[in-house]
């Protein structure tokens, strides 16, 4: 079950954030405006799920593996727009 949710969380990261958002109290007291989960959501939610986790399982410690796991998240955020703007580009 669990492979389950993560493979769900990879492949549609802001459905998940939406149903954290509405369903849980997993961002509540993590941010200190709205602005920044909003932003987050948008450009990087990849990026955000594991900001939020790091928080909740490691305790906000950032060593050596919550670290790894923030270069990850960005690389799969940042894969996707690569991606998009490569089709683009062939498309035309």
């Amino acid at each position: 079950m669990p492979c389950i949710l993560v493979a769900l969380v990879l492949l549609t990261p802001r459905l998940a954030v939406a149903l954290l958002w509405y369903f849980s109290h997993w961002f509540d007291g993590l941010f200190p405006s709205l602005l920044l989960p909003i932003v987050g959501f948008i450009f990087l939610p990849t990026t955000l799920l594991w900001y939020s986790a790091v928080h909740h399982w490691f305790g906000g410690a950032w060593t050596v593996w919550p670290v790894a796991g923030l270069v990850v998240a960005l690389l799969i955020d940042v894969s996707a727009i690569r991606g998009h703007r490569t089709f683009r580009r062939r498309r035309s």
